[in-house]
């Protein structure tokens, strides 16, 4: 992993943002082989694609998380996106630019409740399962965005302000293919069949096969050559 601090992970907590998509749960396993304590949360925003959740609920126990929080916090109230109202999920291939899926800050204010987490429980360390490379190009998915939010996390809380903590938001998965994803999961022993990734599932509970985020994993796993274990309509 780039991620060099991993190493130093074990025995701390560690707030951990867990969708339970593949990213996620790849860094989950990261995490968990890495020694950290982790506190898993889950944050439900009323997502069109609320199947994640129970895969979230499903990784979390299978890893025997130290604390594992499902917390609502619901975005259809502000909408403006295919996830969070009454847009239709593109199927018709990867959309260039920053697609309709996108959710307005998602990810800021994803972070910013982790941090709360963290410094109430007397941690310093966050983690993301953003990746800049094979990507729907999320703009809150860039290593700008994860350093510009890591100096905020310093300047914005007691802890770091009083110098009891230095904030560090870590992002194994950022500079890896979605191929590299999928050989990551494997190398860290995840059970890849745990995951869920379609932002569209059908009425009987299966990925859409169509969507973006169904050809990302599609490509993923095509790519590093590994079986897919995922059941596509």
């Amino acid at each position: 992993m780039k991620d060099t601090q991993l190493q130093n992970l074990a025995g701390r907590p560690l707030v951990l943002l867990l969708s339970g998509g593949l990213d996620s749960a790849t860094c989950l396993a990261i995490a968990s082989n890495a020694g950290a304590r982790v506190l898993a949360l889950t944050i439900d925003y009323n997502q069109r694609h609320r199947r994640e959740l129970e895969a979230a609920d499903a990784l979390a126990a299978h890893y025997r998380v130290e604390r594992h929080i499902r917390l609502p916090l619901d975005l259809r109230g502000f909408g403006g996106s295919a996830l969070t109202a009454d847009i239709e999920v593109p199927k018709d291939g990867v959309q260039p630019g920053i697609p309709v899926t996108y959710v307005p800050a998602r990810n800021t204010i994803f972070l910013s409740v982790a941090l709360g987490w963290a410094e109430a429980a007397g941690g310093a360390d966050l983690m993301i399962g953003v990746n800049a490379l094979d990507y729907s190009g999320y703009p809150d998915c860039r290593p700008e965005f994860v350093a510009s939010f890591e100096a905020m996390a310093n300047l914005a809380t007691k802890a770091g302000v009083e110098g009891a903590a230095h904030y560090k938001v870590h992002t194994p998965l950022l500079h890896l293919s979605k191929a590299g994803i999928v050989q990551a999961a494997v190398e860290n022993g995840l059970d890849i069949g745990l995951t869920w990734s379609c932002y569209d599932p059908t009425p009987d509970g299966t990925h859409c096969g169509a969507c973006d985020s169904c050809r990302l994993r599609q490509k993923g796993f095509a790519e590093a050559n590994v079986p897919d274990p995922t059941i596509y309509a």
